[in-house]
C-alpha cells in the first residue's frame, strides 16, 4: 500500500527531536523526524527500550512537560508546535491511553469516567460527551457499572471511552493487549478499527504482537535500539523484513515466519509474503486436499515431570471472592481441588476475570479462603501471614509499578533479602542484575523505565527472593522476542532453585513452547486441566475462556494438519517432510 504524499499536511510531525530523561547515560530518542497522517491506522513497533513510549508521548506535550528532561527539535500537531501549548491543550487532539491503563480511571462509575474530562475542560454538553463515547465503542450496557467491578477488557473501554469524550483527532494505545486475553484483545482492537473507519480518527498503537499489526493496521515505524527510526513502510512490506525484524527482536507473525524459512531459496528481494492465517491458508490451500503425513514425529506433548510425593500446594473446596459496595460477597473461586507438585510449570489461562489472579493470591496468602482450605509447602494458609509465606512464594505483579518501592532497581532487587538481614549478598544480587541484563540500569528508577524493563526488573526482584513457588501474572506481557526467551530460558535455569512455576497468562504461545501442564479457568471453576498439545484440542472450551491458539496452530487447522504443530519450528520441519514427498506444492 502506497504510503501519503508529503503535499498532504501531518497531523503529527516530529522534526529532529532527541530527548534524554534525567540521569540516564544515552538518548531514548535520537534525531526523530516522522509524519503521521490523518486517518492513519499505524504501528510503532520496536524492541523494549528503544523509544516506543517515549516517542508517543511527544505527542500529547506529555515529554517534557510531565516527563522532563533534555529535549532537541519540534513536535507539531495539527500545524502548531506543541512547546506552544499544554498538555491539557493538546489532549483535545492528541488522547493517550497508557499500558497500565487502570491508573487513568478516576472516578466510580463508567459513565462518571466517560463525563470526567469533557466536564473539567467547562463543556456544557459533558453528560452527552460522555454519553456519546460510549456509544461509539458500543459499551452503553456498562454505564452504570462500578470500575472496580469490570474486567480487565472492560476497563481498557472505559479508559478509551474517557479518552474520546473529548472528541480528539489522535488516540493513541500503548500495548493495547499486553493485559488482555485474547478474545477482548481482538475486541479492543475492532473498536479501534471502528473508530479509525467510520468516525475518522487517527489511531496509533505501540504493538509487540505483529498478528494484530498484520490484521489492523496499515502502517509500521521501526524503532532501534538507541531511540531512531528506521523506516516507515506499509505493514505488508513491514513485516516481510522478516530478517530483519528477527535481528531486532521483533518477532514477526508465524505465518510468516514459516514461509520466509520454507521459501528462502526461492525469494526475491522485496517480495512480500503472507501475514496473515487467510493468506497463508490460501497458499498452502493444497495441503487440505491430501493425505497429509502425521505429525507425530516433530510434534511431541510435552512430559510433565510431576512428583509422585506431598504436593507443594493444595487446594480443597476452596470459595473465595470480595465484598461489593453493598457490603454482599461476590464469590470468584468456586469449589476449587487442586493440587502443585515440584516439576510442574503450570500456565494458568482464561478470560479476564475468570479468578486467575485471585487463585494466586490464595497461594501467597495475600488473600484468605472464605471455605476450604489452601496449604503451601505444609502450611495452612489461614494461619500463616503473607510476610511468612513469602519465604516460600515469590509473586510477580500484574502491574510491574506496584513491585518499585526504592528509588532505584538494585534497592528494589536487594529488597527482601536486607529486610531479612541477609549478609554476603552482593555476589548474588550482581549475578541476578547481570542475568536479566540489568547491571546498566541498576541506578534507575523503576517508575521510569520502559515496559520490557520493568518487567524484566520484576522478574529479578522475584529470583532474588530464592522461592520455592514462583507466582507470575502475565510475565510476558510487552515483553520483545529476545526478553521472552531470555525468561523461558531462565526458568528452565532455576529448576533446581525453584520447584514449581504458576503463570497466569493470556500468551498461548508460551503455553505452546514452555508449559508442561496447563490450566484452564472460566467463571470461577476449572474446565480442563491437561497438557499443551491436549489443551489445543478442545475449540469449544477455548471459546468458553475466550482463547485464541497461536496462529500456528490455527494454520494446521485450516489445512487440516492434525495434530497440530505447536510452533513454527515444528511446522516447517513438517510442511519439509510433506514436500519431498510431494504431498505438497506451492511451498517456493
Amino acid at each position: 500500500m502506497a504510503l501519503q504524499s508529503t503535499e498532504e499536511q501531518p497531523i503529527i510531525q516530529l522534526d529532529n527531536v532527541t530527548f534524554r530523561y534525567p540521569g540516564a547515560e544515552a538518548n531514548s530518542l535520537e534525531g526523530v523526524s516522522l509524519s503521521i497522517y490523518r486517518g492513519d491506522f499505524i504501528a510503532i513497533a520496536g524492541s523494549n527500550g528503544s523509544g516506543k513510549s517515549t516517542l508517543c508521548k511527544c505527542f500529547n506535550g506529555l515529554i517534557p512537560t510531565y516527563y522532563s528532561g533534555d529535549m532537541e527539535g519540534t513536535v507539531f500537531v495539527d500545524g502548531i508546535a506543541t512547546a506552544e501549548r499544554s498538555v491539557a491543550e493538546l489532549s483535545r487532539n492528541v488522547a493517550y491511553v497508557f499500558q497500565d491503563f487502570e491508573n487513568q480511571l478516576v472516578r466510580p462509575t463508567v459513565y462518571d469516567e466517560a463525563c470526567f474530562a469533557p466536564l473539567n475542560f467547562g463543556y456544557e454538553d459533558y453528560k452527552e460527551r460522555g454519553m456519546n463515547a460510549l456509544r461509539m465503542l458500543e459499551i452503553e450496557h456498562l454505564r452504570n457499572e462500578w470500575i472496580w467491578q469490570l474486567s480487565g477488557g472492560q476497563k481498557h473501554m472505559a479508559a478509551l471511552a474517557a479518552a474520546l469524550a473529548l472528541d480528539p483527532d489522535v488516540i493513541v494505545v500503548d500495548e493495547p493487549v499486553a493485559q488482555l486475553d485474547p478474545a477482548h484483545a481482538r475486541v479492543i482492537y475492532e473498536k479501534l478499527k471502528l473508530l479509525n473507519e467510520r468516525y475518522g480518527k487517527t489511531i496509533v498503537v505501540i504493538e509487540h504482537h505483529t498478528e494484530f499489526i498484520a490484521d489492523y493496521c496499515r502502517k509500521m515505524v521501526l524503532m532501534e535500539r538507541g531511540g531512531r527510526v528506521r523506516w516507515v513502510k506499509s505493514v505488508a512490506e513491514g513485516l516481510s523484513a522478516v530478517s530483519e525484524l528477527n535481528e531486532m527482536n521483533i518477532q514477526p507473525p508465524q505465518v510468516t515466519q514459516a514461509f520466509h524459512a520454507l521459501c528462502r531459496e526461492q525469494a526475491i528481494e522485496g517480495a512480500l509474503y503472507p501475514i496473515t492465517i487467510e493468506e497463508a491458508a490460501l497458499h498452502w490451500g493444497s495441503a487440505a486436499k491430501r493425505e497429509l503425513p502425521s505429525t507425530d514425529a516433530y510434534a511431541s506433548a510435552a512430559s510433565s515431570s510431576r512428583s509422585a510425593g506431598e504436593p507443594l500446594v493444595r487446594f480443597e473446596g476452596v470459595i473465595s471472592g470480595y465484598q461489593g459496595i453493598d457490603r454482599k460477597k461476590k464469590p470468584i473461586l468456586q469449589g476449587i481441588d487442586l493440587s502443585i507438585h515440584e516439576g510442574d510449570r503450570i500456565a494458568l489461562i482464561g478470560n479476564n476475570g475468570a479468578g486467575k489472579s485471585t487463585l494466586l493470591r490464595l497461594i501467597s496468602g495475600l488473600r484468605r479462603p472464605w471455605e476450604g482450605k489452601v496449604t503451601v509447602c505444609g502450611r495452612d494458609t489461614r494461619k500463616s501471614t503473607p510476610e511468612e509465606l513469602s519465604d516460600l512464594v515469590a509473586f510477580l505483579f500484574q502491574n510491574p509499578e506496584e513491585m518499585f518501592i526504592a528509588d532505584n532497581i538494585r534497592q528494589d532487587v536487594e529488597y527482601f533479602l536486607r529486610a531479612r538481614q541477609q549478609q554476603g549478598i552482593e555476589p548474588f544480587i550482581e549475578d541476578v542484575l547481570r542475568r536479566f541484563k540489568l547491571t546498566e540500569l541498576q541506578q534507575r528508577d523503576g517508575r521510569l523505565l520502559s515496559g520490557g524493563q520493568q518487567r524484566r526488573t520484576t522478574l529479578a526482584i522475584g529470583m532474588a527472593m530464592r522461592p520455592t513457588i514462583m507466582l507470575l501474572d502475565e510475565p510476558t506481557a510487552s515483553l520483545d522476542i529476545a526478553s521472552r526467551k531470555e525468561l523461558t530460558l531462565l526458568f528452565d535455569q532455576l529448576r533446581d532453585e525453584v520447584k514449581a512455576v504458576v503463570v497466569a497468562t493470556h500468551d498461548m504461545q508460551l503455553v505452546a513452547d514452555w508449559a508442561n501442564r496447563v490450566i484452564v479457568m472460566n467463571e470461577g471453576r476449572i474446565l480442563l486441566d491437561t497438557d499443551s498439545r491436549t489443551v489445543f484440542q478442545h475449540p469449544d472450551i477455548l471459546d468458553r475462556a475466550a482463547l485464541v491458539a497461536p496462529q500456528i496452530v490455527q494454520l494446521c487447522g485450516r489445512l487440516g494438519i492434525e495434530p497440530a504443530c505447536l510452533s513454527v519450528e515444528q511446522f516447517i520441519a513438517y510442511m519439509e517432510r510433506a514436500q519431498r514427498e510431494e504431498l505438497v506444492y506451492g511451498i517456493g
